[in-house]
């Protein structure tokens, strides 16, 4: 499938129509679904039907976005209305929403095509979409191996083909992690950059949604329709939207490039370590100034996102409880045993693993030990990045230590788990722009991702390098075996 921009070049000159272009779409999902499960709903109806309404634009001679009539998924804990919303959990199997998340609205406005709702980790708590309530969607590089998590559904998705584009949601790394271990770009930006009306909360000040493309300038252009101030959204950043795709130049040159220095050791695999030097390497040939960077704190980033991330979710799933919404289980004996069953039955392992231990580090002999420190601990690793950007502009490490593994490998061991969000998860505590670009693959032929992080709204420069560093590299144009 097409970029883009060249979909929207064919559907002006009539090449193509947006109706044929969402078959391909739908016919790919139908071929590729029973291997990859990425979806978790296909909206094809709503989907033929939104593209009929670009063609009738279309012929009737009006001027259309770059995004209009481009097939997308959208990961399943974005509020859809009238269109099921699960979050991947029992608790919210049958929940339609009754309004539209600020997000798909703006792309229902822009007038993209929908063509379903895309399969995560529960509540979005996960690193490989094993968390699922429903169903593991596989690796389209090795079907054997986990996509990620918790957007591991969209990830898959945009690397197999079956949509254009995604949006995913990033928590600790849930779109940078799947965009690596699919090799795909995957942006989470600046916190409050992009509203999270609609998006079903795990925590809150962490969570942000973003865009997944098989190429920079799909997701410059695609973070360029969600981005901007809502009203409704209280963290919501008041600031203008640049157009992404102007700062797609091929020139580094003169920008200063640092490597976390902490990133890099023990725990690294010598492949993506491998990997990842030589796209440094790539990165000071087109003219970047390179230096070595200390951020100190970064290794207390995993034991901090530990506490503040399940403290966050412990009082956002509160709501789950029978009584508003979703599942309600009809064999309690008083209001106390229907909220205990209804949450024991419609929450799955990790979820109550978090929310436990979140209600823990909360409660109030513990408060100061563990919920407190690590907020100050979290204001020491933003200062951490402050320092670092006084000296440099981009700073630049591993996405993920590892390529994916196999689905069943980590499920009986969760901190194992949670190790793969290693190098992103500072990224969300200091509400910081990070994006995940492929730049190699491993001797089995499974992807490896770069990560680049910028200082706060500094979105363009990202998109900058990355976009520089992917014209001068093949990377991106790899064919996963699935589509082979």
């Amino acid at each position: 499938m097409a970029s883009i921009r060249e979909l929207h070049q064919q559907l002006v000159s009539k090449e193509r129509s947006a109706v044929e272009i969402t078959q391909e779409a739908l016919q790919r999902i139908v071929a590729l679904e029973p291997k990859l499960h990425s979806f978790l709903s296909v909206t094809a109806d709503t989907a033929l039907a939104q593209a009929q309404v670009v063609d009738a634009k279309i012929a009737a001679g009006e001027e259309i976005g770059l995004l209009t009539g481009i097939p997308i998924g959208i990961k399943d804990n974005m509020c859809t209305k009238g269109i099921r919303t699960t979050c991947a959990s029992k608790i919210l199997e049958n929940f339609v929403p009754p309004y539209e998340s600020t997000v798909t609205q703006k792309l229902v406005d822009a007038g993209t095509v929908m063509v379903g709702k895309t399969n995560l980790d529960e509540f979005a708590m996960g690193s490989s979409t094993e968390n699922s309530a429903f169903q593991v969607t596989a690796n389209p590089w090795d079907l054997e191996r986990v996509p990620g998590g918790s957007s591991g559904g969209s990830a898959a998705a945009v690397a197999a083909q079956e949509c254009v584009v995604a949006l995913g949601s990033d928590t600790g790394g849930s779109i940078r992690q799947p965009a690596s271990f699919c090799g795909v770009v995957g942006m989470k930006p600046t916190y409050g950059l992009v509203s999270r009306y609609g998006l079903v909360a795990f925590a809150s000040s962490l969570d942000q949604i973003g865009p997944f493309g098989r190429t920079v300038e799909d997701a410059a252009i695609l973070l360029g329709a969600i981005a901007g101030y809502d009203c409704k959204d209280s963290t919501s950043l008041k600031v203008e939207v640049p157009d992404y795709t102007q700062a797609l130049k091929p020139d580094v040159k003169n920008l200063r490039i640092g490597i976390i220095t902490e990133t890099f050791g023990e725990g690294l695999d010598p492949a993506v370590e491998q990997a990842v030097t030589k796209a440094i390497e790539q990165l000071k040939d087109l003219g970047a100034e390179v230096q070595e960077i200390s951020c100190p704190r970064f290794r207390y980033g995993l034991p901090t996102y530990y506490i503040i991330a399940p403290s966050e979710a412990s009082a956002n799933l509160a709501r789950y409880d029978g009584v508003k919404y979703g599942l309600r289980t009809s064999d309690a004996e008083n209001l106390l045993s229907m909220y205990n069953r209804t949450r024991a039955a419609g929450f799955g392992t990790e979820v109550k693993r978090r929310i436990m231990v979140g209600t823990y580090t909360l409660s109030a002999g513990y408060y100061d030990a563990y919920y407190l420190k690590a907020q100050k601990v979290r204001t020491l690793i933003k200062q951490d990045f402050e320092n670092a950007f006084a000296n440099v502009d981009v700073l630049v490490c591993p996405t993920v230590p590892t390529t994916a593994f196999k689905a069943g490998e980590k499920t009986d061991d969760p901190l194992s788990m949670y190790l793969t969000d290693l190098m992103t998860i500072t990224v969300n505590l200091a509400g910081l722009p990070g994006i995940s670009i492929p730049c190699g693959f491993d001797d089995r032929g499974l992807p490896i991702g770069l990560q680049l992080i910028g200082n706060v709204l500094r979105e363009d420069l990202l998109f900058q390098v990355a976009y520089a560093y992917e014209q001068a590299t093949e990377w991106h144009k790899h064919t996963p075996k699935v589509l082979i």
